[in-house]
């Protein structure tokens, strides 16, 4: 977060200086034309050239700030990608961990099954065997009193 902001404040640092030189740069030259002892061509061809140097020195900064969002926007880039690719690996991990626990209990769920199906198998028996050799149990009703 905070190497985001540093982006920021430099960023913000450079257009705030370059706003300044070039507004102090067309001051100084358009007073130095205003107090120059030069006629009114020469004047005139020198505010034409201030001008143009102007133009270009927006141009060459504006190119320098252009060049510098295209790096901010890779690092950014790269930074995102970073990001998405972790979230990625972590996400498979723990599909893989419910995966692992899902077929612990399935196999948990599948013998406790069995082992109720077994239990039962052997009651029945025991009880179908009581009945046949008449060993069973007999349930009385008791009378209340």
């Amino acid at each position: 977060m905070s190497n985001q902001n540093d982006y920021g404040r430099r960023d913000g640092d450079v257009s705030t200086r370059l706003t300044y030189l070039l507004i102090g740069g067309g001051i100084g030259a358009i007073l130095a034309l205003l107090f120059a002892p030069k006629s009114g061509q020469e004047l005139r061809g020198d505010i034409a050239d201030v001008t143009r140097k102007g133009i270009d020195r927006t141009r060459e900064a504006a190119t320098q700030i252009g060049t510098r969002a295209g790096e901010y926007y890779e690092v950014g880039r790269d930074r995102a990608s970073e990001l998405y690719s972790t979230a990625t690996e972590k996400a498979a991990e723990l599909a893989d961990a419910a995966r692992d626990v899902a077929r612990s209990k399935t196999g948990q769920v599948t013998a406790a099954i069995e082992a109720g199906k077994q239990a039962y198998v052997e009651e029945k028996r025991k009880t179908e065997t009581s009945a046949m050799t008449g060993t069973g149990l007999s349930y009385k009703a008791e009378k209340p009193s």
